[in-house]
C-alpha cells in the first residue's frame, strides 16, 4: 500500500511520539500551547460534554509545586499518607500485563545503569516525574468529579491529541499519573478545588536527545496478537 504524504504526516506524528525523560529548558511559546490544546479540544465527547480541564504551569509555580512534592516524596511517612484520587494499574498483575510492565521498567533502568537492587538510584529517577523531568512546562489535568465513565474515554481521546499535536511542531511529552497520588499537595500550590479530580500531570517541551534515558521506545504488540478480523 503506498501512502499519501498526507497519512505520512498524520502516522509519523502518532508514531513518532513517546514518553520522554530528559527536556531541554527551551521555552516553549504560549502560543503554541494554546493553539495545541485548541486543536486537542476536538476529541470526539459523549454528547458533547467536553469534560477536560487543564493547569498550564510555568516559571515559579511549576517549580514551586515540584518543590513541595518532592519534600512529600522523600518523608516516608508523609507519602505513606497520600492515596491515589483513582487506581490507575490493577490490584492483581495478570499476564501479559504484568510482563509488559517489567520489561519497560527494567529497560528503563538499564539504560540509565541501575541494578535491580539500586532501590535508591530508582528511588531518585521515579522522582524525576515531580520535576517534569525538568521540562519548561508542566500540565496539570483534571475533570469534574461528576463526570463518569465515559468521560475518562473522552478524555484519553483529549491527551492523546494534545500529545501528537506537540509532535507535529517538534515538541515532546510525558504523560505522568506520577501526579495523581500528590493530589492533596497539587490542591495547596494551584488552587485546583476539591470538586476535580486531578487524572494526571504531562511534561512539555524539547526533548534533550543526548540524555540516554530518551533512547527507550517501549515495543508494542503486533495487530495480529489484539485485533480480530470477522466477516
Amino acid at each position: 500500500m503506498i501512502q499519501t504524504k498526507e497519512q505520512q504526516i498524520v502516522d509519523d506524528a502518532i508514531t513518532s511520539r513517546h514518553s520522554m525523560r530528559a527536556f531541554l529548558q527551551t521555552p516553549v511559546d504560549r502560543a503554541d500551547i494554546e493553539r495545541m490544546l485548541e486543536v486537542a479540544a476536538r476529541a470526539p465527547s459523549g454528547s458533547n460534554t467536553q469534560p477536560w480541564k487543564v493547569y498550564v504551569l510555568t516559571g515559579a509555580i511549576k517549580k514551586r509545586l515540584s518543590d513541595e512534592i518532592l519534600k512529600a516524596y522523600q518523608d516516608k511517612d508523609r507519602f505513606a499518607s497520600l492515596t491515589e484520587e483513582y487506581k490507575y494499574y490493577p490490584d492483581q498483575w495478570d499476564s501479559p500485563y504484568i510482563e509488559r510492565r517489567r520489561k519497560v521498567g527494567l529497560d528503563l533502568y538499564k539504560l540509565l545503569g541501575l541494578g535491580r537492587d539500586d532501590k535508591a538510584g530508582m528511588h531518585a529517577q521515579h522522582g524525576r516525574n515531580y520535576t517534569f523531568f525538568d521540562a519548561p512546562v508542566g500540565l496539570i489535568f483534571t475533570m469534574d468529579r461528576t463526570m463518569n465513565t465515559g468521560s475518562w474515554l473522552d478524555f484519553g481521546c483529549f491527551l492523546q491529541n494534545f500529545m501528537v499535536a506537540a509532535r507535529g511542531r517538534g515538541l515532546d511529552t510525558c504523560a505522568q499519573a506520577a501526579f495523581n497520588r500528590m493530589n492533596p499537595i497539587i490542591r495547596e500550590v494551584t488552587g485546583i478545588p476539591q470538586s476535580e479530580m486531578v487524572i494526571c500531570g504531562m511534561a512539555l517541551g524539547f526533548a534533550d536527545h543526548s540524555k540516554i534515558e530518551n533512547s527507550l521506545i517501549s515495543e508494542r504488540e503486533p495487530v495480529s496478537g489484539f485485533a480480530k478480523f470477522l466477516e
